[in-house]
């Protein structure tokens, strides 16, 4: 009986400091998000077979109650939002802004999450948003992450220096191995097996730093209950390591992106025997760095050909790849980006799915239906033949900064694939690629996890509230509109102003920068000038002003480029030299308008790189990389040429504004001697000036300059008449 009583005993005490140490987590994150009110907050933990928190004011105290810390963050996060109209930004320079007393709850609260997981990142959004960050950045992400719930991140920081270790091991040197990996920006794309040394050979001191700082993501991630999603091996190795083992089954992948032959990269197959060897290394490694939640991110063949489309083929190659992770960790899962399915559909045929699929046991393969904004390929696939699968919105690529996305679509498909999704529906989340701009997408997406009744409008009217940091009624009726009239078209490939397109008389140049909208642009106009009047001063309420300001003007520019061709094609010199003025001085004023906000400036994406340098020939190398990514991508006639293309001061006056005044300059020069322009000729210098601005050092400003409000008002009162006269 004594023997019982002791263990009774043991068992209450390590429950109790088990609970301590959740709660311990979630007043942590307190003190960092609202330090003001540490005191105020208690966090209890009950067990419970759903995440679920709840609310209650108990005298001047909140009582949050939950089964975990993650959960507690969520139920934390409902309070800061729907009682004091707080939101707390991704961004670690937003500052939070918080009522002066605790509001006092009416009533207790209960809500409880409908999926047990929600899944976050992309391989893309370490290239296009986070490559630079610092310790900094990263503490407020997994914070935010936390708030809204996110318990199964992508953590795919650090690992070069898994694969450094591990190329040494199977007899490479220092050199191969470091000029194997492509520059910092790029490594999504090595990572993903789409490119190899392109930028490279990678700095040690980049290789060091960045397995220091995946130590502190990983754990400071699992103290708020996630398991991060780390790599495992696919089987894409060095060319070198053909060479030293010509015995082996590798191959080249063949081309991506029109990159040259000497950026491919290269495949081992997964039934050569030294894939399983490969795989045992770097798990053993990655183990002992970063330690594992047995949950691993692979994905062999993303946008490349595998080395036979014959269904019998593609089930060997993922049930090999299966085993070599379950002889090294037997409770392994793999989780694979579904993007492959939609991006190749014309070669992913069901049958060939099906058995790839269902080569790996019920349960152990996790798809990630990756771009459910666009195409649900759970309705495609009769729910990824019962393989467990996560509904993901995407909703951006490249970091791409038009106001794009459809609120009310969203709300619809998360309901209908929760109510109708079948029982392997494994969780909801997002895969963007780069972030920073829509957050009310992936806020919402979050969101409606916990909250089944909260439709999309209401949803707007309280992210209003939010933003502006209170009740606002001017807030409200430009959220109110961008949510019914200007979110309204799903997210796509390629969205961008046509400021940011290769100069053309007509339409848009490439597929990588669309302007295309579905909105009229008068409605955007009365949001701005909603937000405009607004009392608020939240930096949020700015940054959301800055954008929206910018994408009416964004828009209105392909009005004049219009009116520049109507005035080329009749040849009148006076009107053609009208409009190319106004087409570069609208370029000009949105640089200044973005000039005003700090997550909108080149500056500072530049000079976040050039710190990771520890000397100036890295400072250089880390600042042509930063460039590069965000302007002509790639090689000369790459694919992906101002995929990445964003809105941002610096850019559109250096970048952008120059290539259009080649354009202008031509065509006033074609007219004024009656010739026709040169449009080779033209691409030839805007190609050189592009390439020209990724390379050079022009130093840009990293703080923001002047007021957004003021510079708001200025513009509208200069652009708005002919906006509103457009027919």
């Amino acid at each position: 009986m004594k023997f019982w009583i002791v263990i009774c005993v043991i068992f209450v005490n390590f429950s109790s400091q088990a609970q301590c140490v959740d709660c311990q987590t979630a007043t942590a994150l307190v003190q960092r998000i609202a330090p003001q009110f540490a005191t105020q907050i208690q966090f209890k933990q009950e067990a419970a077979t759903n995440d679920f928190y709840s609310l209650e004011t108990k005298g001047s105290s909140l009582i949050i109650t939950a089964n975990s810390a993650n959960s507690m963050a969520v139920g934390f996060n409902f309070y800061l939002k729907n009682y004091c109209h707080t939101a707390v930004s991704w961004y670690a320079s937003d500052a939070v802004v918080l009522p002066q007393t605790l509001p006092i709850l009416p009533e207790k609260i209960r809500n409880e999450a409908r999926v047990k997981n929600r899944f976050f990142l992309n391989y893309c959004t370490f290239g296009y948003t986070m490559p630079w960050w610092q310790w900094r950045e990263w503490e407020r992400f997994i914070d935010w992450m936390a708030l809204n719930g996110v318990n199964l991140p992508l953590a795919i920081t650090g690992q070069e220096k898994i694969w450094q270790s591990v190329w040494k091991e199977f007899g490479l040197n220092d050199e191969q191995i470091r000029g194997f990996f492509t520059g910092p920006a790029y490594l999504p794309w090595h990572r993903m097996a789409n490119i190899d040394h392109w930028e490279g050979p990678l700095p040690q001191s980049w290789i060091d730093h960045q397995a220091q700082l995946q130590q502190k993501i990983v754990q400071r991630e699992r103290s708020f209950n996630m398991k991060p999603v780390l790599p495992a091996f696919a089987g894409h190795v060095p060319k070198a390591l053909q060479e030293r083992n010509p015995q082996s089954k590798i191959t080249s992948l063949g081309e991506w992106g029109n990159f040259s032959p000497q950026y491919q990269s290269y495949f081992l197959d997964s039934f050569d025997p030294m894939f399983a060897k490969i795989q045992a290394a770097y798990l053993k490694v990655q183990t002992q760095l970063y330690g594992t939640d047995h949950i691993y991110g692979i994905d062999p063949f993303n946008e490349v050909t595998p080395p036979s489309w014959e269904p019998s083929y593609l089930a060997s190659a993922s049930q090999n790849i299966y085993k070599s992770l379950t002889q090294v960790d037997k409770d392994a899962q793999w989780l694979q980006m579904g993007w492959i399915f939609y991006f190749n559909q014309k070669n992913w045929t069901n049958d060939r799915i099906k058995a790839y699929l269902q080569a790996v046991p019920q349960d152990k393969m996790i798809l990630l239906d990756y771009f459910c904004d666009h195409t649900e390929i759970w309705k495609k696939t009769e729910s990824f033949y019962q393989q467990p699968y996560i509904w993901c919105y995407l909703g951006n690529f490249g970091g791409n900064t038009t106001l794009h996305g459809n609120l009310k679509d969203v709300d619809l498909k998360i309901e209908n694939v929760i109510k109708n999704g079948g029982k392997n529906l494994w969780g909801v989340g997002s895969t963007l690629e780069g972030f920073g701009n829509n957050p009310i997408f992936f806020e919402y997406v979050l969101d409606k996890v916990w909250e089944p009744n909260l439709d999309y409008r209401t949803y707007a009217t309280r992210y209003a509230q939010t933003r502006a940091g209170g009740e606002d009624l001017l807030s409200q009726q430009a959220w109110q509109i961008l949510a019914d009239k200007i979110y309204v078209a799903p997210s796509d490939v390629g969205k961008g102003d046509l400021t940011n397109s290769k100069p053309t008389f007509i339409s848009h140049f490439n597929w990588t920068v669309n302007p295309t909208i579905a909105y009229d642009n008068k409605d955007l106009l009365k949001a701005w000038e909603l937000l405009m009047r607004s009392p608020s001063t939240s930096p949020l309420h700015c940054n959301d002003l800055t954008v929206v300001g910018k994408q009416v003007l964004g828009n209105y520019f392909i009005q004049l480029r219009d009116e520049f061709t109507a005035a080329y094609k009749s040849k009148n010199k006076v009107q053609l030299q009208l409009k190319g003025k106004a087409m570069l001085d609208l370029i000009n004023d949105i640089d200044a308008l973005l000039a005003t906000n700090p997550h909108q400036l080149v500056g500072e994406w530049i000079e976040m790189a050039k710190v990771f340098g520890v000397n100036a020939a890295e400072r250089n190398y880390y600042e042509q990389d930063a460039r590069k990514i965000i302007s002509v991508w790639g090689e000369e006639g790459h694919d992906l040429n101002d995929y990445a293309n964003r809105s941002w001061a610096g850019l559109m006056k250096d970048y952008y504004g120059k290539r259009w005044q080649i354009f202008i300059e031509a065509a006033e020069k074609a007219v004024a001697t009656n010739t026709e322009i040169d449009e080779k000729d033209v691409l030839q210098k805007v190609n050189e000036a592009s390439n020209n601005w990724s390379q050079n050092h022009t130093v840009y400003t990293g703080k923001a300059q002047g007021s957004t409000k003021v510079m708001s008002i200025q513009l509208y009162q200069k652009y708005a008449t002919a906006i509103q006269n457009k027919k």
